[in-house]
């Protein structure tokens, strides 16, 4: 697998696993100390933590968008392609992520 390839896959999984895992643990501390409903609350957390999770598998989204800005105005169309196939795969396994867990514990 090339390395470009395997940024992506590692990306996708990196937003997937900060929805999954943010939401059960956040879900599970809300109905320790508030007693909140577990099934509500991750679907809910869920929906919250996507904007999260995109930033944290794009390691900071600054840099995403300097490289895009830089690409622009140096005339790299590659460098253009390549962070935003990196931006679509983190949203896509942040959006991943709320809609498993939307389908296992319902959701509105």
């Amino acid at each position: 697998m090339s390395t470009n390839a395997a940024t992506l896959v590692t990306t996708f999984f990196i937003a997937l696993g900060v929805i999954l895992g943010g939401s059960i643990l956040g879900s599970v501390a809300g109905f320790l100390s508030a007693g909140q409903p577990p099934f509500y609350s991750i679907v809910e957390l869920a929906e919250r933590l996507k904007i999260w999770a995109l930033v944290s598998a794009l390691g900071g989204s600054f840099t995403a968008f300097r490289v895009i800005e830089i690409g622009f105005l140096s005339g790299q169309p590659a460098e253009i392609i390549k962070q935003l196939a990196l931006i679509v795969c983190a949203f896509g396994g942040s959006h991943l992520g709320y809609i498993l867990l939307k389908a296992c514990f319902g959701g509105n």
